[in-house]
């Protein structure tokens, strides 16, 4: 059973379309799990509507807004209870393509953790400006070469699980928010021995609703890196 954990803050624009996009993708093989923090546009509202029109649609309600980390640990506890063998994170804004879903499911026949990677050979990103581009590819070279891992695209939100990995890597530990949340659990996964893939996606900017980027994330990503890398050279001790 596969389960598409959709964080959404103010995504009232998107939200419907992208459920009906992954209903057709999923089939009879998986649901959607709207995790909604408290966003003051509705879009709670909205997915309550769509959970009682379609059983494959679930919905957890947050009751403020904490980042995006927390809002993927609850809803990875929330699938693992449902009994989900795979969990994906991925946007709700249409950055993150649908029908790609298709594409990590089956790359995760042969891998742990599944990232659709902008950074790897036919990967990329669209409607980008030049500072933006470097914020993120300089996120993941600069957490890549720190960590010591081969993974390119380290701070990407397209990702599959297996569940074995989220039973693993202790969900209880992870406290980052934004991009060094992408960061810390490959980074977790790959010191747990997982096997990790990178296939490639276009990532494309959205064309409706706000960016959630804010300084604050890049900053928690600058400093959070080297503590991972520390926290491995004491383990070793």
């Amino acid at each position: 059973m596969v389960c598409v954990c959709l964080p959404t803050y103010n995504e009232r624009e998107n939200l419907e379309a992208m459920v009906a996009a992954l209903g057709e993708v999923l089939g009879d093989e998986g649901f959607v799990l709207v995790i909604d923090d408290n966003s003051p546009d509705g879009t709670g509202e909205i997915a309550d509507r769509l959970a009682a029109q379609h059983e494959w649609v679930q919905v957890l309600h947050r009751p403020h807004k904490e980042g995006l980390g927390p809002a993927y640990l609850d809803g990875f506890r929330r699938a693992l209870e449902l009994g989900a063998e795979l969990i994906l994170e991925m946007d709700c804004d249409f950055s993150h393509d649908p029908t790609d879903v298709r594409r990590l499911t089956a790359a995760a026949g042969n891998a742990d953790l599944v990232i659709g990677s902008r950074y790897v050979r036919s990967g990329g990103t669209r409607n980008w400006g030049l500072l933006r581009r470097l914020i993120s590819r300089g996120g993941s070279l600069y957490a890549q070469i720190l960590l010591g891992v081969p993974v390119r695209d380290l701070t990407g939100g397209f990702k599959c699980y297996r569940r074995v990995v989220l039973e693993t890597i202790d969900l209880d530990e992870i406290d980052s928010k934004g991009y060094a949340f992408q960061i810390e659990t490959t980074y977790r996964a790959i010191r747990a021995g997982f096997r990790v893939k990178e296939v490639p996606i276009v990532f494309v900017d959205r064309q409706v609703g706000g960016s959630k980027m804010s300084k604050a994330i890049v900053l928690e990503a600058v400093w959070k890196v080297p503590l991972l890398r520390l926290s491995t050279l004491r383990a070793r001790a």
